[in-house]
């Protein structure tokens, strides 16, 4: 895929009880279910041939889970900034939940209260960002929904708040990289998840 420039592929981990039942899940640190832990080695199967320099994954168990059975727990590193937005008082809540507290509540805009703002998980997207770029070669993350959506806006010079525009499925694989000159940042694969789809 790289045609010989540096590609980021960022893997969202496998299925969980709360992604299931659309709960905030946040740094609450759940397993996997076993449709998720089946997720993770379709998972690896899709990421089978692709060689990468090096691999790092939120320390939640979730990520590192998912990591360990796509085939690169041995190589991870645990990076504490990969880990999900943290979500204070609203997590484990439904967003349906959380509007009947507050109509207007949009959290790329406004954040969690308690928990992170979009400036902070943006500030820790851009050490992220800084890391892999020093990098010489292809790199693998994993992570979560929301800090994966904040990853990429910030991949692409916008703020955190564009995020919201980015979905994202469980054991889903993307891909952030360079334009041909290695000038621009672009996103040259997203939310691929039929690997899954075709498996389950």
């Amino acid at each position: 895929m790289s045609e010989g420039l540096p590609v980021v592929h960022v893997a969202r981990h496998g299925e969980t009880a709360w992604s299931l039942s659309g709960q905030h899940t946040g740094r609450t640190d759940l397993p996997l279910t076993p449709n998720g832990e089946q997720n993770a080695r379709q998972l690896g199967a899709r990421l089978r041939g692709l060689n990468f320099v090096k691999v790092f994954t939120s320390p939640l168990q979730r990520a590192a889970r998912t990591c360990e059975l796509a085939g690169y727990g041995a190589a991870a590193e645990a990076d504490p900034d990969l880990t999900e937005w943290d979500y204070g008082q609203y997590g484990g809540l439904r967003l349906g939940e959380i509007l009947r507290q507050r109509s207007d509540w949009q959290p790329f805009r406004d954040g969690f209260p308690g928990g992170e703002s979009p400036a902070q998980v943006g500030e820790r997207a851009d050490r992220v960002i800084q890391r892999v770029r020093a990098v010489a070669g292809d790199v693998l993350l994993f992570s979560s929904k929301d800090f994966i959506r904040v990853l990429a806006a910030r991949w692409l010079s916008l703020g955190p708040e564009a995020g919201r525009y980015f979905i994202l499925s469980t054991a889903s694989l993307s891909a952030l990289g360079y334009e041909e000159n290695l000038s621009q940042p672009v996103i040259r694969l997203w939310n691929d998840n039929h690997h899954v789809a075709a498996l389950t």
